[in-house]
Order: structure tokens, then C-alpha cells, then sequence
């Protein structure tokens, strides 16, 4: 993964940064998320695995320079089609991953965050992903059953042994991003955030003013506001794009800091998805988006 600043993207729209700088190296600010690259419930193998490998080929063919996954989607079918279908990984290329849920079923989610668990996954992460340091480990969510400086503090102790290169943490406030940032430093935050969903609005400022990135998690939720004769709609209509598109240009103008991973296991999606790159939302069309929401 290189620590320098890659050139800029001609696709952008001029005037939004279409770059940002996470703890060093600078991506391309839509990525993909590898969540659906997995079974039902994100459980088990797809149901299309060459599928899948299409897909996560193509997403780097296309110029995506952040994959997120998690230990826990499969469990591990994730990590592995990543290592399968792109190692040895390209240069430019974050790879971040999550550790701190267990998973007992289709849809089930059980936090565990405590620091030999996680220590665990970290390690089973390093060789699933076939690497020597994770780009980024993200701490999945804080376990209210362990103190979190515990967990906080097998974060940065894994730092110090070099088997994670930055931290992030999903799922938190405000106060517990400071709780973390004293303990380690935090690169980036993960939370629910959408067109139509903006209760993370004080995690995103907060981030926006310590330059800390934000992934919204569940990007293209845009629900009834991509239904039809919706704002997103009509302002989709007018771009001659579709309301997922308009919805990831929104986010991408929102906030410099905000790192969008939209997923999918289909390959014309996801080339849909990466139409938004070449979107510009005008001022009226993104104040509409932003009040309707």
C-alpha cells in the first residue's frame, strides 16, 4: 500500500475533493463494501461465488482503493474471496477489516469485545487476508459487557506490535470516540448514515472538524425518498441517473470526510454505483435532498 498522495480523479466534479487522507494515505472516496459477497443473512457462500470474485476484480479495475469487510461476514467468506480473487494486492490498495461480533446464525450479531477474543480475530484476519498488518482493523462494536478501555487498549497494543496500521472504531458517539482517541489514535468512525437516516449528524460533524473519516454504513438506504415523485427521484430524473446514484453524490458532497462503501454481489450494480463519482449535485438539487431528508 503506497503512503503517497495518488493523482486526482478527472471523473470528480470540480470543486469536491474527490480524495481523502486516511491516517496517511489519501483513497479514492467511494469504496466498496464486502458484506454482500456472502449468503443470505451474510451468512455462509454467496450464492454465485465467480460472481462475486467478478465483482471485487472489477471494483479495483474500476479504481475503488478502500474494501471494508469484517471477520464476522460468513463468518470469514468474506476475508477469504478478497485474498482469493485480489492477492497479491495492488499497491494503492486498503484493505480494512472489523473484529468485536460473533456470529450464531443468519442475521444473529453478538458483541464480544473482550482483548483476547479480539486478538484472536486479528490474527485470523492477518492470514485469511494473506498480509503481515491490516490497513485498518475496526473495532465492530464496543462489547457493554467488557470496559471499554480494555478493548480500546488491545487496539493500540496491536498497533504497537505492528499488526494493525490504523484503528476505527463503528457504531459509537461522540463521547466514545474521545474516550478512544485517548487510548489510540482513531482514523476513521462507521455508522449508520443515509440519505434518509442522519442520526449520526453530531458523529459526522465531530469527525468532520478532528478530520476523522467517516464510512456510512447502509449508504444507498434512500427509501421512501427514492420512491417515485420523491426529491431523489426527480432529482435523478433531471441528472438522467438513478436515485442510488443521486443518494451516494449526496453523501460525497455532505462532508470531505465522508467515505461511502456501497456493497453488492452483482457487477452492474456495482458499475452503477460507481456512476456516482461523476455526478454534481447543484446547490438547489442538494439543498432539496437535504431538507427532505
Amino acid at each position: 500500500m503506497s503512503q503517497t498522495s495518488a493523482p486526482a480523479d478527472p471523473s470528480a466534479p470540480s470543486g469536491r475533493p474527490d480524495r481523502f487522507d486516511l491516517g496517511g494515505v489519501a483513497v479514492r472516496r467511494l469504496g466498496f463494501g464486502a458484506m454482500r459477497i456472502t449468503g443470505p443473512g451474510i451468512w455462509g457462500e454467496p450464492r454465485d461465488r465467480a460472481e462475486c470474485i467478478r465483482v471485487l476484480r472489477r471494483a479495483v479495475e474500476l479504481g475503488v482503493e478502500l474494501i471494508d469487510t469484517a471477520d464476522s461476514y460468513g463468518p470469514a467468506v468474506s476475508e477469504d474471496l478478497i485474498r482469493e480473487a485480489l492477492h497479491p494486492y495492488p499497491e494503492r490498495l486498503v484493505i480494512a477489516t472489523k473484529a468485536g461480533l460473533v456470529r450464531t446464525g443468519p442475521d444473529a450479531w453478538h458483541p464480544v469485545g473482550r482483548p483476547e477474543y479480539l486478538r484472536q480475530e486479528c490474527e485470523m484476519s492477518l492470514r485469511r487476508l494473506g498480509v503481515d498488518r491490516i490497513d485498518l482493523f475496526q473495532l465492530h462494536r464496543i462489547d457493554p459487557h467488557v470496559p471499554r478501555e480494555e478493548q480500546f487498549g488491545l487496539l493500540a497494543a496491536l498497533v504497537d506490535e505492528g499488526k494493525v496500521a490504523r484503528v476505527g472504531l463503528s457504531e459509537v458517539t461522540v463521547e466514545e470516540i474521545e474516550a478512544a482517541r485517548a487510548i489510540v489514535p482513531v482514523t476513521s468512525v462507521q455508522n449508520l448514515y443515509n440519505l434518509s437516516n442522519r442520526s449520526s449528524e453530531a458523529v459526522l460533524e465531530h469527525c468532520e472538524h478532528e478530520e476523522i473519516g467517516f464510512i456510512p454504513w447502509f449508504p444507498i438506504a434512500s427509501g421512501a425518498l427514492g420512491a417515485a415523485g420523491s426529491p431523489a427521484e426527480a432529482v435523478a430524473a433531471e441528472l438522467g441517473a438513478t436515485p442510488a446514484q443521486v443518494a451516494l453524490a449526496w453523501l460525497l458532497r455532505r462532508s470531505p470526510v465522508m467515505l461511502p462503501i456501497p456493497g453488492t454481489s452483482s457487477v452492474a450494480h456495482l458499475e452503477e454505483n460507481w456512476g456516482a463519482l461523476g455526478i454534481e449535485l447543484d446547490d438547489r438539487q442538494f439543498a432539496a435532498l437535504s431538507d427532505a431528508g
